[in-house]
């Protein structure tokens, strides 16, 4: 007797944008201890006084929820993935990421994009929990996932860790998921200027600098509606009460607080559906005003 899907292959979360159906590929969530390294500013007393981000995005301890997840679309005809995960048998100094055995490329399958079909895969920016899923291990050897996609990302995001001083870690994730890209002659570089870039009509690359120097955000549009991926240009909602809250692994935090307030400022108490790259279920909201600053108004999924 076979053993049944862990999870009801039609229940992965979708979110409907104009014509355009942003699917929510989940990964793993990720441990308790994940936020005081990652936001260190984000004490409990801090995320206690937010009452909007329970009981979803943080516990009654003031724990931040925090998740890895992917977001596939079509867009224009081409089936697109954004941002790859964590991936599995990853060699990581993270705890976490290290050596996962998730079924995300069953989900990804389930929600209707098998790697084979995708055509598509943009990278807000090359850190390990958002290219480990670019490659995977076939007869020992790290080759591309997806081999029928373009993978894209910033040229200038390409280029800085190119002249980066690699730590043995961070040298590690680029030889197993992002030079076996870039042999397979797969990896497209795109110019992000100020204002942002098309790819293909409906979907636009903004340039969020600050995390990383090529850091982009992805947006959407059909029929007049909005939505925009954040990438890690905002981790966690506690940023919208706190947008001065950065990462401790931003590589400009300064960089990163103008981007990220400078990015809330353009979406606040408009209809933009805010997917985060991070959120915790139920992951998408609208950027509304609220005491000073921002907090998230909860979107829903759809209900299929």
């Amino acid at each position: 007797m076979s053993t049944p899907p862990a999870t009801d292959p039609t229940a992965a979360p979708a979110w409907t944008v104009g014509d355009i159906t942003v699917h929510r590929i989940d990964e793993v969530l990720l441990p308790p201890a994940t936020g005081p390294w990652l936001l260190p500013g984000a004490t409990p007393d801090i995320v206690a006084v937010q009452d909007w981000l329970r009981p979803h995005f943080a516990d009654d301890e003031g724990v931040l929820h925090i998740d890895s997840h992917s977001f596939a679309f079509t867009v224009g005809g081409l089936r697109i993935l954004v941002d790859t995960g964590i991936g599995n048998g990853k060699e990581r100094a993270n705890p976490a990421w290290h050596d996962l055995n998730t079924d995300f490329l069953r989900r990804l399958a389930s929600a209707g994009f098998p790697p084979d079909s995708v055509d598509l895969v943009i990278l807000t920016h090359l850190h390990a929990d958002h290219v480990g899923w670019n490659t995977q291990e076939v007869n020992g050897e790290w080759v591309p996932t997806f081999p029928h996609a373009r993978y894209l990302t910033s040229r200038t995001e390409r280029e800085f860790w190119a002249g980066y001083d690699m730590e043995e870690a961070r040298e590690q994730m680029f030889q197993d998921s992002v030079i076996p890209v870039e042999e397979a002659g797969l990896l497209d570089l795109v110019d992000v200027p100020a204002e942002g870039v098309d790819v293909v009509p409906g979907l636009r690359l903004l340039p969020t600098p600050g995390h990383t120097p090529g850091h982009v955000a992805v947006e959407l549009t059909s029929r007049g509606r909005t939505a925009l991926i954040t990438g890690d240009c905002i981790h966690h909602p506690v940023q919208l009460a706190h947008p001065a809250i950065g990462a401790c692994v931003d590589i400009d935090p300064q960089q990163s607080e103008a981007s990220r307030r400078m990015l809330l400022d353009s979406l606040t108490d408009t209809d933009t559906v805010v997917l985060g790259t991070h959120f915790a279920p139920p992951t998408a909201g609208h950027v509304v005003t609220h005491q000073g600053a921002y907090r998230l108004s909860p979107v829903p999924a759809d209900s299929h």
